[in-house]
């Protein structure tokens, strides 16, 4: 123990930033079982356990929503992706504000209408037993194995090098343990000792104190980072200059760094990574409605709202939040490349960067002043705990609600669905905590990794989803075999074009897997007579569908004239050449764009004019897309932002 001690004094941590860490775990933990209480003695009914009982409000709604989804895996994998390959991959932020909108407007408000609890719960109603629970199955390993091991993985990697406890090991009743687990062990036993008990009203909760650390902290460490760079005498607006100027000037004219849209001739390896134009159009849009659609532990928080427009409005928050994010993760990635690439400039800097992932913590332990480094530390702290309690809570409302109470005790009380929820929940901490470490390791860019295997899944997912609540004419057969091929088709486009960028592949396979969907459905012969539209309905959905026919036709001639231009002269420059410019930016996109629209369209035209729809076909009345006033102009904020920072920063 005097080792780690020893570090710590070493690493500039001093005792103010200590009382600030502590004072907010202790925080957290007493707030966490003050929530967790019964109230006036009454014990908690399912309903209070997975959905918080239907009491968050919108502040609460999106204050959740972003505290589970910020982790390690951005604080770390995202600002190590900014200082290797620079901000484009906050594409994958900005857009998701964007799918928020579309999320609280088209499908959440679908789901809160059945009352369901978990998102295999709906593929059981809509299609049958076994698609929901191989869903399931598929959500609760990549939960266990993907989801909690990474968190805590990246988060002990970052906790470690603030503190300088790379390598160090001690002995714990004659074992040798790694400092590293012991962190790892530490996270989960912190999420888990409030989440565990009082389960999701304790997580909503909490998470708006721990947004409040993660934003307030995130920024302050931006800040100084800027700060850092901008010199003894300038300030962070100096810094931001400064390192703007570098980067976009002179010999680093071509530099990617400060540019959301990536060109492929300036730097191959992160258009790989975020290629160009494909961030807006492309099949990111697949992975941002398969994670904020249909992902059991983030839109669970969407179903415990109070109501429908509450839910609506925590949506527009937590967009709004969204924007934010990135740059404060981004920006300190960044200055640390301009740091490295000008490290004569800097003396008395201790450590140095090995892999990407290594900017964000590096960074902090060399350039935070004491008292900033505690609350730079209880920001990561939060945005680890919060993803964790939530994916804790998930994990045991899938087991208990999908296979517990469907297949192994269909009469089980209220009070044996809590209690199982929480021995779910413990058991998934133990063998996350045991799986942790071979699982993880040697990774340079976790975020991109992450994300390229999540896009393994994203395709079929959201075809079964969408489809099954906007189409009267999915079927069964076909979302239980666009589930079967998701993963192999996947593998395959990997094998056979392994120097495409992923989010290509990603839309290819979200292409193949449509028309096989499609086609599935409509030679499926389990078939019902149905009710035709109002004249009304009918004639606003026909409106759309003839809209994004000819928005699908445009897009994909567009994308033909680009491919076939660089095909005759692939030699023309992108710097002289507009079509050699947009090919060099990944136009071709707008191919899977145009299927997009093409699919929707197909939808849209047949919920309107057929006459038959399968017969576990969700009834849909147009009224329940409806929007608030305030929904609306948050909208237009969002679109507005986003088209203003793609404009300065194109």
């Amino acid at each position: 123990m005097s080792k780690v001690l020893d570090a710590i004094s070493k690493s500039g941590f001093a005792t103010v930033d200590m009382f600030i860490l502590v004072f907010y775990l202790i925080l957290l933990i007493g707030l966490g079982w003050f929530l967790s209480r019964n109230k006036n003695g009454k014990e908690k009914s399912a309903n209070d356990y997975f959905l918080a009982g239907n009491t968050l409000t919108w502040w609460a709604v999106g204050a959740s929503l972003i505290a589970a989804n910020i982790s390690a895996e951005q604080f770390i994998g995202m600002s190590g992706t900014g200082f290797r390959d620079g901000i484009a991959t906050a594409a994958y932020e900005i857009m998701a504000a964007v799918t928020l909108i579309i999320v609280g407007k088209f499908l959440l408000p679908l789901m809160l209408e059945r009352k369901i609890f978990t998102i295999p719960q709906f593929l059981r109603d809509r299609y049958n037993d076994g698609v929901g629970l191989a869903f399931s199955i598929l959500w609760l390993f990549l939960y266990v194995f993907v989801n909690l091991t990474s968190v805590a993985w990246l988060g002990a990697l970052a906790i470690e090098q603030i503190l300088g406890l790379q390598g160090i090991s001690v002995e714990i009743m004659g074992m040798t343990v790694s400092v590293r687990m012991l962190i790892i062990i530490g996270l989960y036993f912190i999420a888990g000792v409030y989440s565990i008990y009082g389960g999701l009203s304790s997580v909503a909760w909490t998470d708006v104190m721990q947004v409040t650390f993660l934003v307030g902290g995130g920024l302050v460490t931006a800040y100084f980072a800027l700060k850092a760079v901008g010199g003894e005498s300038g300030s962070f607006l100096d810094g931001f200059n400064k390192v703007y100027t570098y980067l976009t000037t002179g010999a680093h004219a071509t530099d990617t760094h400060f540019h959301l849209i990536i060109q492929q001739s300036h730097n191959a390896d992160a258009y790989n990574n975020v290629p160009g134009i494909a961030a807006v159009v492309g099949s990111l849009w697949i992975t941002n409605l398969g994670y904020w659609g249909f992902n059991q532990y983030i839109i669970q928080k969407g179903l415990a709202a109070k109501s429908i427009d509450e839910a609506k409005k925590g949506l527009i928050f937590a967009g709004f939040l969204k924007i934010l994010i990135p740059f404060i993760v981004l920006i300190p990635g960044v200055c640390a490349y301009y740091i490295m690439e000008n490290i004569s400039d800097y003396s008395g800097l201790q450590g140095q960067i090995n892999v990407a992932d290594e900017a964000y913590p590096w960074l902090i332990h060399n350039f935070a002043p004491v008292g900033i480094k505690g609350l730079s530390f209880a920001a990561l702290a939060a945005a680890i705990i919060s993803s964790l309690a939530s994916m804790f809570n998930s994990t045991s409302t899938l087991f208990t609600m999908d296979i517990y109470k469907k297949y192994i005790n269909k009469t089980a009380s209220d009070k044996t669905l809590v209690n199982t929820g929480r021995l779910v929940a413990l058991i998934s901490l133990v063998i996350a905590a045991i799986a942790v470490k071979p699982l993880l390791g040697g990774l340079d860019q976790a975020f991109q990794y992450i994300q390229e295997y999540s896009s393994f899944i994203y395709p079929g997912i959201v075809i079964v989803f969408g489809m099954g609540l906007l189409w009267k004419r999915a079927s069964a057969n076909a979302a239980v075999w666009t589930a079967i091929l998701t993963i192999p088709a996947g593998i395959v486009c990997k094998v056979m074009l392994p120097d495409t960028a992923f989010l290509f592949r990603s839309g290819y396979v979200f292409i193949f897997l449509m028309l096989f969907f499609v086609t599935m459905s409509y030679i499926d012969n389990k078939k019902v007579g149905c009710e035709q539209p109002t004249s009304a309905d009918k004639h606003q959905l026909l409106f759309w569908a003839r809209v994004l026919f000819t928005g699908a036709a445009v897009s994909i001639v567009v994308a033909l004239i680009v491919t076939i231009a660089h095909v005759v002269d692939p030699t023309a420059s992108p710097d002289s050449n507009i079509l050699a410019y947009l090919n060099d930016i990944g136009f071709q996109a707008f191919y899977f764009f145009g299927a997009l629209l093409f699919s929707v369209a197909i939808m849209l035209y047949s919920d309107a004019t057929a006459k038959v729809r399968d017969p576990k076909a969700l009834p849909i009345e147009l009224n329940i897309f409806s929007t608030s006033r305030s929904f609306t102009i948050g909208s237009a904020g969002i679109c507005g932002i986003v088209v203003l920072l793609y404009l300065l920063l194109w």
